[in-house]
């Protein structure tokens, strides 16, 4: 009897241990599931749509992301109205791939999981240093990197809502100008080139959506397909400024200005059409309209002259 009593005992000791590194084993099953989570949750992914479009490609005006372009992130908490010094995210590349998701060049990390973080995003990527000035340079040789498009997430989003939703927004203005030409001309001449006198530098403040112009200068438009309707076009990515009031086409070796008697407005994600009819003596505007980049104003009447 006393054997059998201690071979219960040690029956039950023996079972002990082996339910508690059941218990073990569980717990670190449980641990590694949740570290697994937690990791997860701390890396910052994202969503990027220009307007209600998910893909840089522009067909007229229209704009999409292509796989292999590239987008700036900058995130940081504190404050929605001004960018942290210390950001969590500095300007971290994310680029598009095949399959339609953003890739970081490096890991995107959430500060925590409860405090609110804000969020600028900038294409081309594109460095940024001084977010209420940033010098910007109008290059109309290249339509991708003139066409600067924005991003801003500033409600506060946490860890839990990832991933980061972001929309793009055109932050330039861009101008067509549509020309016919009177009987005049014995047929629709060759323009060789259109330019618009408006400043072509500027300072950018990303969160007041504001731009502080250069000086005027010439600003070289390019020749297009010419639109339904007209004999020549020509357009441009430009700053959005005031001020802006002349064209100048080139002719046949003989400069043709033409001066609007007030300013023709130049606005951040709008277009504006300037139709211009052009006699051998004198330009007359058939009309200006400014509209959304997808859609814009519509001012009649002046004239331009040699």
């Amino acid at each position: 009897m006393y054997h059998n009593k201690n071979n219960n005992k040690m029956k039950k000791l023996r079972f002990i241990p082996l339910a508690a590194l059941g218990l073990l084993t569980a717990a670190c099953s449980s641990d590694d599931a949740t570290s697994a989570q937690q990791q997860a949750a701390k890396n910052i992914t994202i969503e990027a749509s220009i307007g209600d479009l998910t893909r840089a490609t522009t067909t007229g005006n229209t704009t999409v992301f292509d796989a292999g372009d590239g987008v700036s992130i900058y995130a940081w908490t504190g404050s929605a109205t001004a960018v942290a010094a210390d950001k969590v995210v500095n300007g971290v590349v994310n680029t598009l791939g095949a399959d339609g998701k953003w890739t970081p060049a490096t890991p995107m990390l959430w500060a925590d999981m409860v405090t609110p973080h804000y969020f600028l995003g900038i294409y081309p990527a594109r460095t940024v240093s001084d977010f209420t000035a940033d010098p910007y340079t109008l290059d109309n040789t290249d339509y991708e990197k003139s066409d600067l498009l924005v991003a801003r997430q500033l409600s506060g989003l946490t860890a839990t809502q990832n991933p980061v939703s972001l929309t793009f927004d055109h932050a330039m203005a861009k101008l067509y100008v549509n020309m016919n030409f009177r009987n005049q001309w014995d047929a629709a001449p060759e323009v060789a080139s259109c330019e618009a006198t408006a400043a072509k530098t500027c300072t950018i403040d990303y969160l007041a959506k504001t731009y502080a112009a250069g000086e005027q200068d010439a600003v070289a438009l390019t020749a297009k397909d010419a639109a339904e309707g007209y004999a020549r076009s020509f357009s441009g990515i430009m700053i959005p400024q005031t001020g802006f009031r002349t064209v100048t086409l080139t002719i046949g070796g003989q400069a043709y200005t033409y001066t609007h008697t007030e300013d023709i407005p130049l606005e951040a994600g709008k277009y504006t059409v300037l139709n211009l009819i052009v006699g051998r003596n004198k330009i007359e505007v058939g009309s200006v309209s400014i509209n959304d980049w997808t859609e814009g104003t519509t001012l009649n009447g002046g004239q331009a002259l040699q």
